[in-house]
Parts: C-alpha cells; structure tokens; sequence
C-alpha cells in the first residue's frame, strides 16, 4: 500500500475507544476532518469533553466512514461494534498508521515480543541518548505515537508495539523491526498460540527491502511460519544468549537473570547496527534502574532482597526471575491468563508459595504435592503471612521476597500499577524491610 499525502486529511473518521491512544488521534485529526466517536463505555464520552463528538451506535451502521481507528484495548471479537468492524475490516486502522503518515520518513525501530518489551525499549532509547541521537521512547510505553513535539528529520522513534497494535494496523513499517521472545499471552482474544504468534510475525513481515528484522531464526516457535512465507527484509539473526565477555561486563543485578540477558542481546545486534560502541552500551545497562514493578528491587539489604514485579501477568513471565533466586518466598495469584503453564527448572530454590484470590485453585494444581504454598482470599493476607515466615528463617543465607503474580490484576485492581503500589504499601504496612 502506497503511502498518500491525504490519507488522514478531509476524511470522515471514526474513533473507536476513547482511551490514551484514541484521544491522542482525536487531537491530532480533529482540525481537519470530520471526526465522529465511540466508546462501549457510554458514560465516558457523555462526561468528558468531546461528548460533541460523540456518535451513537444506531447512527454508526447508518453512516460512511473512510477510516475507522480502533484502540488497542478494543477487542473486536466481543465489542459493541464487533459485526460493524467485521463488515468494515479494510477501513480499520491504528494511531500508529496516523503516526506513519506523520512522520514517514523517520528512522523507527519497534519492538515487540512477549516479556520485555517495555525495558528493551526504555533501555535501547537510554543508550541512543547516550550518544547524542534525539531518540523519542513511545507506544505502550513513554508518550502516545502522536503527541511528540518539536520533530526533526533527525529524530530517531523506538517505538514498543503490542499484538494487538501489530493486528489492527494497516501501514506502519518500521526501518529495524525486533521480535525479542514468544510464549502463549492474550489468548482470549487471540484464540490459539498460532494465531499470536502469527500476529507477531505481521510486524517482520511489514518489513521492506532495505530494512532489517531482528529476530532469532532457530526459535522453535518461529520456524515452520518463516518456510511459509518469504521476509524480503534483511534478517539480523540473534541468538538467545550472550558472549561471555559481555555477561562478564554487567555487574546489574537485573541483567543476571537469562530472560533479560536474551533481550539484551537484541540490543546489542541493534547496537551494532547503529555504530554504538560497546563501553557506551555497558555504561548505560550498569546504571539501569528497572522501571516501576518490573522485577523492581524495592529493598535489598544483606539478610534480605524484595522485589515487586507485579507487571508478570503470566508464568512465563516470573519464571526467570524465579529461576535466578535462591531461598525464595514467592507470593501470586489474580485473573490467570488462558492455557498458562507453569514449567519450574528448580523447585528446590523455593521455600514456600503463597497463592492469593479467587483463582486460588487454578495455581494451586501447580504446586501440590511438589512445593510447599499456603492459600488466601486476599493479597494483604498473605504478606502478613510472609512477615510472619520471614521473621522465622534462620540469618545464614539471603531470603528473596518476590510479588510475581503471574496473572492479570483485574481481579480487584485496575492494572498492574495500582496492584504494584498496593504490594509497597503492604510491605510497609507490615514492616517486613524491618526483618530481624
């Protein structure tokens, strides 16, 4: 598809979701077009500022739109409008086919994957900066796509892109498109592994001629998918491990575990590419701090080590963590995310599980008769508990307190976030950093 100057000029546009990303395009496109929107969540758009806006559902079916941009969180399979966007497939698109059309000639790099996104891209765009390149961290992660200011030619965008952005966009295309990791996520709107894995891809497949796509050929995963259909892109091959001379260079302790190695090893590739030299990339990856419940550290002291990664929305995403701590006391629980498994390399590193929530029983089948755990209805219950236990263990080796769900929080919290900073508030609560 051919990139036209008018693609979001003097057009009739729906807006599907009136969150982050949906506002943002609104702003931008709203001067010259004719902006109409929705949200499932009516309230919503009636209470805040661009109820003018607003379109009703029985009008939509009635009315002819040359593009409709849908939010990342609308699920097309169970919405409001979901025999609408079917009919209406091929007008469906993204805040970030706008922000293409923005800014097409700039230098992107997008970033997808299952685990690490997030950090892969804060930590690329810190070491970007470090050199000097005016690098702007956007998508899922720092700003909307469109509400960057003051652009130059020069301004290079890393931009993290989840399955769901990949699936709904229509002409974005990157110049370095990196798939650092797969495992089963977002299932339910997916349906099957296939059908993910299959969305991930989309994003290396969008891929043109002159452009490179970092992605790990040998992944089992990835195989059989890459003999059907040709990548006309240049392939960076990175394997899942690093030199050991670069693993000797990083004295983080957040880089010790395998997964973030792996993930850091994607960087070192895109590095390469881009003349960064390897002192500069150490440099930055040693005064990493991890971003705000992301195998976060919050204390650490010699008896004792807690750390808050309440972002873990899945096994596969605590199970490096885990597998990189000794003498752990690991609490979890929330909404669990369809067909998780646990697959544990070592069970004799933890001491006791502690399951909190309503799906107590569906993480509870993981552990029995393998490892010790406890149940509890709520999360504050447990990490009395933990206080408890902690208090109890012998001063001869480091404990690890770890709040890794390995589940989606909105069993009783809005996000993660608010799930983070209820695990710091009970940890204070509890005076657990005070642990004789």
């Amino acid at each position: 598809m051919s990139l036209k100057k008018d693609l979001y000029h003097k057009k009739k546009i729906l807006i599907y979701g009136l969150g982050i990303s949906g506002i943002s395009c609104l702003n931008y496109l709203k001067g010259n077009n004719t902006i109409r929107c929705f949200d499932d969540n009516f309230a919503k758009l009636k209470l805040n500022k661009f109820k003018k806006y607003f379109i009703p559902k029985k009008k939509i079916t009635k009315s002819e739109f040359d593009h409709i941009i849908i939010s990342p969180g609308i699920n097309n399979l169970k919405c409001s409008l979901k025999n609408y966007l079917k009919k209406n497939k091929s007008k469906i698109s993204t805040d970030l086919d706008v922000f293409y059309s923005k800014y097409p000639k700039n230098f992107k790099i997008a970033i997808t994957g299952t685990n690490g996104k997030s950090t892969t891209a804060k930590l690329l765009c810190d070491i970007l900066k470090k050199v000097k390149f005016d690098c702007r961290l956007i998508g899922n992660i720092g700003n909307a796509v469109l509400e960057e200011k003051k652009i130059s030619k020069g301004t290079i965008f890393v931009v993290e892109i989840s399955s769901y952005q990949i699936s709904y966009s229509k002409i974005f295309k990157p110049d370095y498109g990196i798939l650092l990791n797969i495992s089963p996520d977002h299932l339910e709107r997916h349906k099957t592994f296939n059908n993910y894995i299959k969305t991930k891809l989309k994003l290396i497949y969008s891929l043109k001629k002159h452009d490179y796509a970092f992605i790990n050929k040998k992944e089992p995963l990835f195989k059989s998918f890459l003999k059907n259909k040709k990548i006309i892109s240049k392939i960076v091959n990175v394997e899942n491990r690093l030199l050991k001379k670069d693993i000797n260079s990083i004295k983080n302790f957040y880089f010790k575990n395998l997964n973030n190695q792996q993930n850091l090893a994607f960087i070192l590739k895109v590095c390469s590419k881009l003349n960064v030299k390897k002192s500069v990339i150490y440099d930055v990856v040693n005064k990493f701090k991890p971003l705000n419940f992301r195998q976060q550290v919050i204390y650490n002291s010699n008896r004792l080590r807690i750390v808050n990664d309440s972002k873990s929305t899945s096994f596969a995403s605590s199970i490096n963590l885990i597998n990189n701590l000794d003498r752990i006391f690991w609490v979890l629980g929330g909404l669990p995310k369809k067909g998780d498994k646990l697959k544990l390399e070592n069970k004799s590193n933890i001491r006791q599980v502690y399951i909190y929530g309503k799906y107590k029983s569906f993480f509870e089948k993981f552990f029995r008769n393998k490892i010790k755990y406890s149940k509890f209805n709520e999360l504050d219950q447990a990490i009395k508990q933990v206080s408890f236990d902690i208090n109890r263990e012998s001063r001869d080796k480091k404990i690890n307190f770890v709040f890794s769900p390995c589940a989606a929080s909105f069993d009783k919290f809005k996000n993660f976030e608010e799930r983070g900073k209820y695990f710091n508030y009970l940890v204070n609560r509890y005076k657990i950093k005070n642990v004789r």
